[in-house]
């Protein structure tokens, strides 16, 4: 015999009455399954990878006369939908219509959240080895009268040589020729020799740690390859931080640097070109924050896709980053 138990949030609402715009759970602890592949064109891969994530989930609230949503019935469809199959815009709509049908008659939109860290072997610049990186990575789709939203955000960090430093540098280097050799008739030996001492090299330009956080609006057929987003990202900067490095990995990531001497502007617009190439971003908005080495302040700069309807330019549309 199932024993009879009162459900208060079913009896009807007294004043004071209106409808909310949201309603649900924040840091609901979720198992997630999400594609992993494209680690690089020619090292095609592609598996499932179980991840921990912290979810939220929230449908709207329409019905003055209620006392509430069924929390219980978001938080069961999340672990019944949420954690079988991979993540994509696709099963994340059919999850969001599962929330609206769930409360038929109280709520008509519907939200959900998936942030994780996601972590990806990833070759080394020269050397045959690999080494796991870590991007902070956050998944939102929103159903809101009938219209479905996806949004991928992620956190990709490089390597940023200061242009104007370098200049100084070099200058530096040239006095210190002209200081060494002035008067002398030039020798191929000496001076390749000069070039590999200390005092060949007196400056060097001041580099820092850098981060691209990029949000993008993506179709529902995409299948969410993580991989490939972070791909374009690395690729535009052409400074990816490295894990697994040997001698001569850290001799390449030298060379790229100086090969990739960039403001936050150049960055910027590295990531703008590249973003305005790949017709699956329906939208983006990109923060680049360089951690001066010179200074005790950051530089940044950011970009929209620029459509009427898309990302405004909010400089802090992004969470803080992980510093």
């Amino acid at each position: 015999m199932t024993k009879h138990m009162p459900d208060i949030a079913c009896q009807p609402h007294q004043a004071p009455q209106g409808t909310l715009n949201w309603v649900g759970m924040s840091g609901i602890e979720l198992p997630i399954l999400v594609q992993q592949g494209l680690n690089s064109d020619k090292n095609r891969r592609e598996t499932s990878i179980r991840l921990s994530s912290q979810t939220q989930a929230y449908v709207s609230l329409d019905d003055p006369m209620s006392k509430g949503i069924h929390m219980s019935r978001l938080y069961l469809l999340l672990d019944q939908m949420g954690t079988q199959e991979n993540l994509t815009p696709s099963r994340i709509k059919a999850i969001l219509e599962a929330f609206i049908t769930s409360h038929k008659g109280l709520s008509n939109q519907a939200f959900v959240e998936f942030k994780f860290d996601y972590y990806e072997r990833r070759n080394s610049l020269l050397s045959d080895n690999t080494g796991w990186k870590h991007y902070p990575t956050t998944i939102r789709g929103e159903l809101r009268e009938g219209k479905f939203e996806c949004e991928l955000s992620i956190e990709v960090p490089y390597s940023s040589t200061c242009p104007c430093s370098a200049a100084l540098s070099r200058q530096l280097i040239q006095e210190a020729f002209a200081k060494r050799f002035n008067d002398q008739t030039l020798d191929y030996q000496n001076i390749h020799d000069w070039l590999g001492t200390p005092e060949g090299i007196i400056a060097t330009p001041h580099s820092q740690r850098s981060y691209a956080q990029v949000k993008v609006k993506i179709t529902e057929t995409n299948c969410l390859e993580i991989s490939r987003l972070i791909n374009h990202i690395e690729e535009a900067v052409q400074t990816p931080v490295q894990a697994a490095v040997k001698r001569e990995d850290e001799q390449e990531f030298a060379r790229l640097n100086a090969a990739n001497l960039m403001f936050c502007e150049d960055a910027a617009r590295r990531l703008q070109s590249t973003l305005n190439q790949h017709s699956e971003y329906l939208d983006y908005w990109v923060r680049i924050n360089h951690l001066e080495s010179l200074h005790p302040h950051d530089a940044v700069a950011i970009i929209t896709k620029g459509i009427d309807t898309g990302y405004r330019d909010e400089p802090n549309l992004m969470d803080n980053m992980n510093k």
